[in-house]
């Protein structure tokens, strides 16, 4: 079996999910009373990643869990309504050189893959429609209808991506070689090191230096 995997952020969405999910609760007709104490919360935290004394793969997460504590005690329906909202707004920024190799990859039969450090529902929620087979994010965590903003979210980024990957092709037999990766920044380098058709789309710096020196497709 063949897979393509596909980074979401700066990949298949040209822009950062999170800071529309800040822009949208600041300006939420509903929620946005809620924003102030979100943005108390993190700014020591931005503080602290501006004087390099914290690290970014913790500030994305912490950031992530704040942001849950927004909606303590909503329903997966309402949240689902949330990200609804979102969605709509999202898929005007989709890169159509993506949506095509998406597209491309569905009709050869391939098994597609969506891996991405974003929130899991919100993922399903702006890529209905898209012929992904698997799709991977951060999950919220649940107790019955109701999200539970205590339980600590675990962050699917770096090698978390790897092992996320591997766990859902478990039984599998993968033929790597012949397998696609799409990401946009150093931090996808570990996914797309895993196959034989590594994709650098608008790389960051770092990914795009290596991506020149190993001949990879840059788009």
């Amino acid at each position: 079996m063949r897979v393509a995997i596909f980074d979401f952020d700066g990949t298949l969405y040209a822009n950062e999910t999170f800071q529309l999910l800040m822009k949208h609760l600041k300006n939420h007709p509903l929620y946005s009373n809620r924003y102030k104490k979100f943005f108390r919360a993190i700014l020591p935290l931005y503080i602290g990643y501006k004087l390099k004394v914290y690290p970014e793969n913790m500030l994305k997460e912490r950031s992530m869990q704040f942001y849950l504590k927004v909606f303590k005690n909503f329903s997966t329906a309402e949240l689902d309504i949330y990200f609804e909202e979102l969605a709509e707004k999202m898929k005007k920024d989709f890169n159509p050189l993506v949506l095509s190799k998406l597209e491309q990859h569905s009709n050869e039969d391939i098994h597609i893959m969506l891996v991405s450090g974003a929130y899991t529902p919100l993922l399903h929620s702006v890529t209905k429609g898209l012929p992904f087979n698997t799709i991977i994010g951060t999950d919220i965590p649940i107790i019955g209808q109701t999200i539970d903003s205590q339980v600590p979210i675990l962050h699917i980024q770096g090698n978390r991506k790897n092992k996320k990957i591997f766990a859902a092709l478990e039984g599998e037999t993968i033929d790597w070689d012949n397998s696609f990766a799409y990401g946009d920044s150093f931090s996808d380098l570990s996914v797309l090191e895993l196959v034989g058709n590594p994709v650098a789309v608008n790389p960051d710096t770092k990914l795009k230096k290596i991506a020149v020196e190993r001949k990879w497709t840059i788009i």
